[in-house]
């Protein structure tokens, strides 16, 4: 008889860990949901991985920083599964901070389907992404292309002059993925 109360205890003691596992376990599912945004809020405040404004930047007329010179070099993949071609038409340009830029993206659908795609960019070193304004860029918009078609995509930028004075090479990388079930086009 002794041994029932303590019995009880353990079976409390127990429902009760059981209980905290629980949560534990809904709050680490939670936290997981989280991450995402609260990574991009990061990467957007900080500038950190490479991330780029979604939308086009104000031209600045705070004039050319005629003595510096910045290398910007384009490099693009596609997505596992997208039969595109898809690559800068010039492979680097130099320009000077302050000064407008227009470059070129080829794409071609090489697949009997249409497809609707959707560029995303990153910046190389991650810490110049916030200085790397996009004026005009087809990753603003997704890009519908019917079979076979090719066209080519504009890119207008500048490299804002507050650029850290040790950054002398930017890398502006596109990856392009197949959105088409995503679209409502």
């Amino acid at each position: 008889m002794d041994n029932v109360p303590e019995q009880n205890k353990q079976k409390q003691a127990i429902n009760n860990t059981i209980k905290k596992l629980v949560v534990l376990v809904f709050a680490m599912f939670g936290f997981g949901f989280a991450l995402v945004p609260l990574y991009d809020v990061f990467c957007d405040i900080t500038g950190l991985n490479g991330k780029t404004s979604t939308e086009a930047a104000s031209v600045k007329g705070a004039g050319v920083d005629s003595e510096r010179t910045v290398t910007v070099q384009f490099i693009s993949r596609t997505a596992q599964g997208i039969p595109w071609q898809f690559e800068p038409m010039i492979n680097e340009v130099k320009v000077h901070p302050g000064e407008m830029k227009f470059v070129k993206f080829y794409a071609k659908n090489q697949s009997m389907r249409d497809i609707v795609g959707q560029a995303v960019p990153s910046v190389s070193p991650g810490r110049a992404a916030n200085y790397f304004q996009k004026i005009e860029c087809f990753c603003f918009n997704h890009q519908p292309l019917k079979a076979n078609e090719e066209v080519e995509m504009a890119l207008q930028f500048y490299v804002d002059e507050e650029l850290p004075e040790d950054v002398s090479t930017l890398t502006l990388s596109y990856t392009l993925y197949d959105v088409t079930e995503k679209s409502d086009s």
